[in-house]
């Protein structure tokens, strides 16, 4: 098989990479400005042998980054990549500061507090990527491309930006397949919805058909979605401890008594609770959120407050090794830095299945 030269932007830990490589691509270039990632990316020689450019994508043209990739005259070139999805994000509907900021800390502390109104949004640099990525793929002269960012981009705030992206590639002689995908349907045992934005200038991208289902009789050739107890059942040895993972604090006796599958609704009167604690629906839905050995998990955040889940049905936090195993990283993957950054890097990260 001739593998596709490839390269890689806003590559982050190489989730894209390794689904790539895969696929049939030859990953020649990773690009990504975060120092953590680069260092994750270099220290997985067995499963990237392209060069790792820590850059901004805006300082770059295309004809940098083939000279960079290698790609000579005449063979084809794709590039994928999601730029930040922060901007795009649901909780990027709320503003930075003011009324929301108090309710936003009350919130992660678990505490009541009145949502505040909408009001509009400051604008966040980072949207602004988006455009930088069209403009490299134009540049560099690539024949096809794979945009990846979360589903929100859908939401009416978001959507005339990603309309102006469609437009954009189809002016710059692509044509392009938009596909708003479930990872749990893909064999990934995570439910995780993003948007892909396929292009291509030979003809228009075919949109691959899910593989797996929660219900697989409601869909004959399908397989069982994979749960979290299945991928979690190699780390639950003491060899994987980790002391973050230990919850301690004001809701900890909450989170130990919340049933597997469940979040803080197991202690409301709706829930059955004989003295409940909260009133439902006046908590963030992931609040004391608890994993359950039979079903996939919910989405891997990259930034989880100390009272968000998932949480692992044994009641304590999940061990970096299980997130990256959630999130399909081939086993051994390392990951460096503080947990924090490790813990961000496999949140942001697109699933390698």
């Amino acid at each position: 098989m001739t593998r596709v030269p490839t390269i890689d932007l806003f590559a982050g830990a190489g989730g894209l990479s390794i689904g790539a490589t895969a696929a049939g691509a030859d990953v020649r270039l990773h690009v990504d400005f975060d120092r953590a990632a680069c260092a994750t990316l270099r220290a997985n020689t067995a499963h990237h042998t392209g060069e790792v450019l820590e850059a901004d994508i805006s300082s770059l043209t295309g004809r940098n980054l083939r000279t960079l990739a290698r790609v000579e005259r005449g063979e084809p070139l794709l590039i994928i990549g999601g730029p930040p999805c922060q901007p795009f994000s649901k909780a990027a509907f709320w503003s930075e500061d003011g009324d929301d900021a108090a309710f936003r800390r009350a919130r992660s502390r678990g505490d009541t507090a009145p949502r505040p109104e909408r009001h509009g949004h400051r604008p966040d640099e980072r949207r602004f990527l988006v455009q930088d990525y069209l403009r490299v793929v134009a540049e560099s002269k690539a024949d096809g491309f794979v945009f990846e960012n979360v589903a929100s981009l859908l939401a009416p705030r978001n959507r005339p930006m990603l309309d102006a992206l469609v437009a954009a590639s189809r002016h710059a002689g692509f044509k392009t397949t938009l596909v708003k995908a479930n990872a749990v349907e893909f064999g990934v045992p995570q439910r995780r919805e993003r948007v892909f934005l396929l292009g291509a200038r030979g003809g228009r991208p075919v949109a691959p058909a899910p593989t797996h289902a929660l219900d697989p009789d409601r869909f004959p050739g399908r397989r069982r979605a994979v749960t979290a107890g299945a991928v979690l059942r190699p780390f639950k040895g003491r060899q994987f401890f980790e002391p973050e993972e230990v919850v301690e604090g004001r809701w900890a006796e909450h989170l130990r008594t919340v049933p597997p599958g469940w979040n803080y609704k197991a202690h409301t009167a709706w829930g059955g609770h004989p003295n409940p604690t909260f009133v439902t629906e006046t908590r963030f839905w992931n609040f004391l959120l608890k994993l359950s050995p039979d079903l996939p998990s919910w989405t891997i955040p990259a930034n989880p407050g100390p009272w968000t889940g998932p949480f692992h049905w044994d009641s304590r936090r999940l061990r970096t090794p299980e997130l990256a195993a959630l999130q399909t990283f081939p086993s051994g993957y390392t990951f460096t830095g503080s947990r924090r950054e490790r813990v961000r890097q496999i949140g942001n990260a697109a699933p390698p299945v």
